[in-house]
């Protein structure tokens, strides 16, 4: 017990003055991970933002690793945990749900995120995860979303029975790649639609990317060479 205790004394506390909540670290770190991605970020890079010391990012995350870990474990986990809660709902009643309905509960949380600025970066920074350390990068995905992509890929693979599995993974990874794409702004839209066009923002109506997505998904499979 007194080794305990000695331990916690050694702990470093936080910096003094440093008022700033964790949430506010966490919130600025979304944004300049969403802008500059991981390499591009440093702690002294978010200090600044946020106008506090780096030793008190320390105190609360120990490394810039698990503080990009943080960032991303914090929405990816409320995205799942929604995927998952919708699923439930619609497969309540023992039957089989639609294949429109799958893809509209796949969809749903992370289109949601497009309302706030913080969720559309933090849709930005899940968008170019794939260019970031692949033992981060993978481990995180792994750890937020296997539950939830194989769930999906069973109650399509239900809908879908006239497909193998493989299919159905290699057209949900598809689906995946679509939608962040699409979904995080970094794409052409604004340069492409006529500038007397609507807002290029109505294009992301979920239903018409339900339409489109549940279209692919039902195609008929194509025999690989």
């Amino acid at each position: 017990m007194a080794k305990v205790i000695e331990q916690r004394k050694k702990r470093p506390g936080r910096p003094e003055g440093q008022t700033q909540s964790r949430e506010e670290i966490l919130d600025a770190s979304e944004l300049m991970f969403a802008e500059l991605g991981y390499a591009g970020t440093s702690l002294r890079h978010v200090a600044e933002k946020v106008d506090i010391t780096t030793a008190l990012i320390t105190y609360y995350f120990g490394s810039k690793e698990n503080l990009f870990r943080e960032v991303f474990l914090r929405k990816g986990r409320e995205i799942a945990k929604s995927r998952m809660q919708s699923l439930a709902a619609i497969t309540a009643d023992g039957r089989t749900p639609l294949v429109d309905d799958l893809v509209r509960a796949f969809l749903a949380p992370s289109i949601k995120l497009r309302e706030t600025r913080q969720g559309l970066a933090f849709l930005r920074l899940h968008s170019r995860l794939h260019m970031e350390p692949e033992a981060l990068s993978y481990e995180l995905r792994r750890e937020v979303y296997d539950e939830s992509t194989r769930a999906y890929a069973s109650a399509f693979l239900k809908a879908l029975p006239e497909l193998d599995e493989p299919t159905v993974y290699r057209r949900m990874s598809l689906l995946i790649g679509a939608y962040l794409y699409a979904f995080s702004d970094t794409n052409r839209l604004e340069e492409l639609v006529p500038t007397n066009s609507p807002t290029p923002g109505i294009f992301y109506d979920l239903e018409e990317i339900v339409a489109f997505a549940s279209a692919g998904m039902r195609a008929a499979a194509i025999p690989l060479r």
